[in-house]
Protein backbone atom coordinates (compact mmCIF):
# COMPACT_ATOMS: atom_id res chain seq x y z
CA UNK A 1 0.00 0.00 0.00
CA UNK A 2 1.47 3.33 -1.08
CA UNK A 3 0.51 6.34 0.98
CA UNK A 4 1.71 9.91 1.00
CA UNK A 5 5.35 10.73 1.36
CA UNK A 6 6.27 12.79 4.39
CA UNK A 7 9.41 14.90 4.40
CA UNK A 8 10.82 17.63 6.56
CA UNK A 9 11.32 20.91 4.75
CA UNK A 10 12.48 23.93 6.76
CA UNK A 11 11.16 22.26 9.92
CA UNK A 12 7.65 21.91 8.46
CA UNK A 13 6.05 18.56 7.87
CA UNK A 14 5.37 18.33 4.11
CA UNK A 15 3.12 15.74 2.50
CA UNK A 16 1.96 15.17 -1.05
CA UNK A 17 -1.61 15.18 -2.27
CA UNK A 18 -3.17 11.99 -3.52
CA UNK A 19 -4.03 11.27 -7.15
CA UNK A 20 -5.76 8.36 -8.83
CA UNK A 21 -3.72 6.81 -11.60
CA UNK A 22 -4.95 5.39 -14.90
CA UNK A 23 -4.74 1.91 -13.36
CA UNK A 24 -8.08 2.72 -11.66
CA UNK A 25 -10.65 -0.02 -12.29
CA UNK A 26 -13.59 2.30 -11.46
CA UNK A 27 -14.72 0.13 -8.54
CA UNK A 28 -15.82 3.22 -6.57
CA UNK A 29 -14.48 1.97 -3.23
CA UNK A 30 -12.63 5.23 -2.59
CA UNK A 31 -15.44 7.72 -3.15
CA UNK A 32 -17.56 7.10 -0.02
CA UNK A 33 -14.42 6.96 2.17
CA UNK A 34 -13.37 10.56 1.47
CA UNK A 35 -14.35 12.85 4.36
CA UNK A 36 -14.11 15.90 2.08
CA UNK A 37 -16.04 14.55 -0.89
CA UNK A 38 -12.91 15.25 -2.95
CA UNK A 39 -13.31 12.10 -5.06
CA UNK A 40 -15.57 12.09 -8.11
CA UNK A 41 -16.53 9.55 -10.71
CA UNK A 42 -15.02 10.22 -14.13
CA UNK A 43 -17.06 12.70 -16.16
CA UNK A 44 -18.84 14.21 -13.13
CA UNK A 45 -18.55 17.97 -12.49
CA UNK A 46 -17.22 19.05 -9.08
CA UNK A 47 -17.74 21.94 -6.68
CA UNK A 48 -15.96 22.93 -3.48
CA UNK A 49 -19.32 22.92 -1.66
CA UNK A 50 -20.15 19.30 -2.58
CA UNK A 51 -20.26 17.45 0.73
CA UNK A 52 -18.69 20.32 2.68
CA UNK A 53 -19.96 23.34 4.55
CA UNK A 54 -17.92 25.77 2.40
CA UNK A 55 -19.93 28.73 1.17
CA UNK A 56 -19.20 31.88 -0.80
CA UNK A 57 -15.71 32.69 -2.00
CA UNK A 58 -13.10 29.96 -1.52
CA UNK A 59 -9.35 30.53 -1.98
CA UNK A 60 -7.71 27.75 -3.98
CA UNK A 61 -4.19 26.37 -3.51
CA UNK A 62 -2.87 28.61 -6.30
CA UNK A 63 -4.24 31.74 -4.58
CA UNK A 64 -7.12 32.24 -7.00
CA UNK A 65 -10.70 32.37 -5.77
CA UNK A 66 -13.91 30.71 -6.86
CA UNK A 67 -17.43 30.49 -5.55
CA UNK A 68 -17.81 27.32 -3.50
CA UNK A 69 -20.97 26.40 -5.44
CA UNK A 70 -19.37 26.87 -8.88
CA UNK A 71 -19.59 23.69 -10.97
CA UNK A 72 -16.28 22.81 -12.60
CA UNK A 73 -15.30 20.54 -15.47
CA UNK A 74 -14.30 17.00 -14.51
CA UNK A 75 -10.56 16.44 -14.03
CA UNK A 76 -10.95 13.03 -15.68
CA UNK A 77 -13.59 11.56 -17.95
CA UNK A 78 -12.52 7.91 -17.80
CA UNK A 79 -11.67 7.17 -14.17
CA UNK A 80 -12.40 8.43 -10.68
CA UNK A 81 -10.39 11.51 -9.78
CA UNK A 82 -9.43 13.56 -6.72
CA UNK A 83 -9.83 17.35 -6.60
CA UNK A 84 -6.55 18.58 -5.02
CA UNK A 85 -8.22 21.75 -3.72
CA UNK A 86 -10.53 19.58 -1.58
CA UNK A 87 -8.07 16.83 -0.58
CA UNK A 88 -6.66 17.12 2.93
CA UNK A 89 -5.05 13.66 2.83
CA UNK A 90 -7.57 12.84 5.60
CA UNK A 91 -5.68 15.10 8.04
CA UNK A 92 -7.83 15.61 11.13
CA UNK A 93 -10.03 12.65 10.22
CA UNK A 94 -7.86 9.54 9.88
CA UNK A 95 -4.28 8.35 10.39
CA UNK A 96 -3.84 7.73 6.65
CA UNK A 97 -5.60 8.65 3.40
CA UNK A 98 -8.64 6.42 3.28
CA UNK A 99 -8.77 6.24 -0.52
CA UNK A 100 -5.34 4.59 -0.53
CA UNK A 101 -6.30 2.32 2.35
CA UNK A 102 -9.33 0.85 0.53
CA UNK A 103 -8.10 0.82 -3.09
CA UNK A 104 -7.88 -2.79 -4.31
CA UNK A 105 -5.37 -1.96 -7.07
CA UNK A 106 -3.23 0.61 -5.20
CA UNK A 107 -3.89 3.40 -7.71
CA UNK A 108 -4.33 6.13 -5.06
CA UNK A 109 -0.76 7.42 -4.87
CA UNK A 110 1.22 10.52 -3.97
CA UNK A 111 0.92 13.40 -6.40
CA UNK A 112 4.26 15.20 -6.56
CA UNK A 113 2.58 18.17 -8.25
CA UNK A 114 0.85 19.13 -4.98
CA UNK A 115 2.97 19.44 -1.84
CA UNK A 116 1.39 20.95 1.25
CA UNK A 117 2.44 21.33 4.86
CA UNK A 118 0.36 19.44 7.39
CA UNK A 119 -0.71 22.75 8.95
CA UNK A 120 -1.95 23.91 5.53
CA UNK A 121 -3.97 20.71 5.16
CA UNK A 122 -5.46 21.23 8.61
CA UNK A 123 -6.38 24.81 7.68
CA UNK A 124 -7.98 23.55 4.44
CA UNK A 125 -10.03 21.06 6.46
CA UNK A 126 -11.25 23.90 8.68
CA UNK A 127 -12.24 25.99 5.63
CA UNK A 128 -14.12 23.06 4.09
CA UNK A 129 -15.95 22.05 7.24
CA UNK A 130 -16.36 25.35 9.08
Amino acid sequence: LLITNVTLNNSKLITMAIKITEECINCGACEPECPNNAIYEGGVEWAISDGTSAKGSFVLMDGSEMDADQKNAPLSTDTYYIVPNKCTECQGFHEEPQCAAVCPVDCCVSDEAYEEAVDALTAKKAKLHG
